[in-house]
């Protein structure tokens, strides 16, 4: 008989692998023709064939949480617990082939309820994780689905999906950004996208999801065609900068509360100025670029990758390589981590140290030598170079800089644009240089302080609910979360955007200008109430109300009145 045996535990690891074998060795005594799929981090999963499961005449599934089964549909099929295979592997084979019954997939068609669970995260753990999962549970109650939605956000992972949530779901649905951790989704169906596609498309999500989610089985063997966005470069880069992010804010508003005492009175050794610079200066921005590297490591190559990560971030940082410094480090970590994990050759009895010991041993060593011979020396100069042009430029490269940066936060708002400018400023604050951060963040509260202020100034103009809207948009724009605006800009796209650019690029512009600088990269208004969080507060208000006043002027005359509305008023 041609059996085929599948082991699965939660944690991947020990208790799946020592049960494949011993149920291996069982089947082989019982004189059965075996093949087994272990899904095991100390070992590759190897599917089954398509030849394999249509010669198999026994299926036996020993987990403590379910694979994905359908491809076994109406082959005899056992279904039994790790634990008590473990303890009597041949008994427990021989139950299961006299208890052994058709297997029954039920069908989830077009139109028919299906349970969903999701996760949503963004690099800031704020806006859009929030929004995308708020938009995912109305549109699966419109469609008649049930659905739970897992945010991993700033304040940490809320809504938790536990483990019958993912068992009982027919789909997962990963609207990310960032790299998230889905090893406990393994032989689901999942699919992959972003934030701003499920918040802008969450019908269209949910729908193509049904029909294109990719049973999930391994992080490096996923492919571009199976329905999933495989993580890029990109993705990469901001699971590091999203990682980062509290150690830059924690960071800055302590060295800003240092500045209370008076900016120089930090030289003072003993006091409690010279103490919060030490917590903020010497250690909360001393790991920026450590933790940069080592989660981008992280999200190329999971655990094994933040080790040589780190390593490589502080060899950049103690290099003065900087930002630019540290993603590399990060790359050439997870990267070289991964291409270890594939092809270095180990056997089964040592396999168990090559995610702890040989990965992070040989991915430092290459990580190390190539940033203190090859990368640190070049782009420590580059850094430099930049870092002085920044700290000394001229009143015009300011207010280019500032466009530059204004127009980029506005474009997409929270989008990959919005992103690479954010980025790019939260990179500068490691080589303390301020005043691009400031300009960000100030062009980052343009699109929806300016939203809410075109439905005061144009009322006629927007529906009961756009005026709502219009309300919700300027208390988000007070806290630096540019996605406000997003409802008006899904509606209206060619007057909304450029009208928050030319806002964003007047602020960006006033705020280089007026000397602006900012050492925490988020809190919105918030920051102005921290005394020395920002330098020239007064002037840095005055370049946020001008430019959201700009945007709000500019929207409410290119703006279309509701025809029904108009007439009513006209009456």
């Amino acid at each position: 008989m041609k059996v085929l045996i599948i082991t699965a535990s939660p944690d991947g690891m020990s208790g799946s692998y020592m049960a494949a074998r011993m149920l291996e060795q069982a089947a082989t005594l019982l004189g059965w023709q075996v093949a087994v799929e272990c899904h095991s981090e100390l070992a590759p999963v190897i599917p089954f064939t398509q030849t394999q499961v249509a010669e198999a005449g026994l299926v036996v599934v020993a987990a403590c949480h379910l694979p994905e089964l359908s491809r076994f549909a109406g082959k005899p099929c056992f279904i039994g617990e790790l634990e008590d295979a473990l303890n009597d592997p041949q008994g427990w084979l021989e139950r299961a082939s006299a208890d052994a019954v058709p297997l029954e997939i039920p069908a989830h068609g077009p139109g028919q309820p299906a349970r969903l669970v999701a996760i949503t995260a963004c690099p800031t753990g704020v806006a859009h994780t929030f929004m995308s999962a708020e938009a995912l549970i109305g549109a699966a109650k419109r469609l008649g689905h049930s659905i739970k939605v897992e945010t991993q956000g700033s304040v940490g992972v809320q809504n938790t999906l536990t483990a019958t949530d993912i068992r009982e779901a027919d789909c997962v649905i990963v609207a990310a950004d960032i790299e998230v951790n889905l090893s406990r989704f393994n032989d689901k169906r999942l699919y992959r996208t972003g934030t701003g596609t499920a918040l802008k498309h969450p019908r269209e999500t949910i729908e193509t999801a049904l029909n294109e989610a990719a049973v999930w089985q391994d992080h490096s063997e996923q492919s571009g065609d199976s329905g999933e966005q495989a993580p890029g470069p990109y993705q990469h880069l901001l699971t590091g900068v999203s990682f980062m992010l509290p150690m830059v804010v924690a960071g800055g508003l302590i060295i800003a509360l240092s500045f209370m005492f008076g900016i120089e009175a930090f030289r003072e050794e003993g006091t409690l100025a010279a103490a919060l610079m030490k917590i903020g200066d010497n250690a909360a921005f001393a790991l920026m670029i450590p933790v940069l590297s080592g989660y981008i490591a992280y999200s190329i190559a999971d655990r094994p990758g933040i080790a040589p990560g780190m390593i490589g971030g502080m060899l950049a940082s103690s290099l003065g390589a900087g930002f630019i410094g540290g993603i590399i480090a990060g790359f050439l970590a997870g990267y070289s981590a991964v291409l270890l994990a594939r092809r270095l050759p180990m056997p089964k009895s040592l396999a168990s140290l090559t995610p702890i010991l040989l990965i992070p041993l040989l991915a430092s060593l290459f990580t190390g030598l190539v940033m203190i011979y090859v990368v640190g020396e070049p782009v420590a100069s580059i850094m430099t170079v930049m870092t002085g042009f920044l700290n000394n430029m001229g009143s015009a490269n300011a207010v280019l800089l500032g466009v530059i940066i204004g127009a980029m936060m506005c474009f997409d708002m929270g989008g990959p644009v919005n992103k690479a400018a954010y980025a790019f400023s939260v990179g500068l604050l490691a080589s303390q240089t301020y005043a691009p951060m400031a300009a960000a963040m100030a062009a980052g509260m343009v699109p929806a302080l300016g939203m809410g202020i075109a439905t005061v100034l144009a009322r006629r103009k927007f529906s009961v609910s756009e005026q709502e809207a219009g309300k919700a948009s300027f208390v988000l724009g007070l806290c630096f979360i540019s996605e406000g605006a997003i409802p008006f800009a899904a509606r209206d796209p060619l007057r909304v955007i450029p009208s928050c650019m030319a806002g964003g690029a007047l602020t960006g512009a006033l705020s280089m200008v007026f000397g602006a600088k900012l050492l925490a990269p988020h809190g919105g208004v918030f920051v102005l109430m921290i005394p020395g969080a920002v330098q020239q507060p007064g002037w840095y208000g005055l370049a946020i109300a001008a430019g959201a006043l700009l945007t709000g002027l500019v929207y409410a005359v290119l703006k279309r009145g509701n025809v029904h509305m108009l007439a009513q008023a006209g009456s």
